[in-house]
């Protein structure tokens, strides 16, 4: 479902991403792993057509994202550290807002079932965004993405900012997820996170996809001395 073919950003004589390849298959959560500045947030922004690439191809269900970004962009569904709704709407309102944008239409029986299955608590769906934990508010954006039918979903820092309940209940979604069979790629800087949900783990150094493991080959432990074995080379 996503494809990056040596994709490379620059700006200037700066290198944010330098010649990346990697694949993520329908039901695979691959999981970005790096410091700041490393080329995570940049990878996902190619693939979602925030930016365009300076050498090679961004795909995306096998169509090149920079010749077709509107036909792209009907595959993906995006939730990124801060979800930004509209505070004065309810959730319920919030997801039928952004399921119409993305041409569905859906019984408010329907958009509370989906509010429901991504997480958020029934006595929650009518009550005014505003209010809405930042966990609360991702779940509204894992709503979107069921009510669009989303085949891939990318995710930049999802857990930052999560109490360790929160955490855990977004890292079983993403499974559910995985399971229906969207590709999920994610931008983060937590390591036991991606361990638990994550199918493969990238480790990401200044712009260079340096390494990729299995989740299930590696302990926790072996993970974090790997990471930072990388990070100090």
């Amino acid at each position: 479902m996503l494809e990056a073919q040596e994709l490379t950003k620059r700006y200037g004589d700066q290198v944010a991403l330098d010649a990346v390849t990697l694949s993520v298959a329908p039901g695979e959560v691959f999981c970005l792993l790096g410091a700041n500045g490393a080329g995570k947030t940049t990878t996902i922004h190619l693939f979602l057509g925030f930016l365009s690439p300076t050498s090679g191809r961004a795909m995306v269900n096998g169509l090149h994202v920079a010749a077709e970004p509107l036909k792209t962009k009907q595959f993906l569904a995006y939730i990124p550290e801060q979800v930004d709704l509209y505070p004065h709407l309810t959730g319920r309102e919030n997801l039928e807002h952004f399921a119409a944008l993305a041409g569905g239409k859906h019984s408010a029986s329907e958009l509370r079932s989906l509010l429901v299955e991504a997480g958020l608590p029934e006595e929650s769906l009518e009550r005014r965004v505003g209010g809405y934990s930042k966990g609360m508010r991702q779940k509204v954006g894992v709503a979107i993405a069921l009510a669009k039918k989303a085949k891939v979903l990318l995710l930049d820092e999802p857990t930052s900012g999560l109490d360790p309940q929160a955490s855990n209940e977004f890292s079983r979604t993403i499974r559910s997820l995985s399971e229906k069979g969207v590709a999920v790629l994610m931008a983060t800087h937590d390591l036991f996170r991606a361990k638990e949900c994550g199918t493969r783990l990238g480790i990401m150094r200044r712009g260079k996809l340096v390494t990729t493991v299995a989740a299930g080959e590696i302990e926790h432990a072996d993970l974090e001395t790997l990471y930072l074995d990388y990070m100090r080379s």
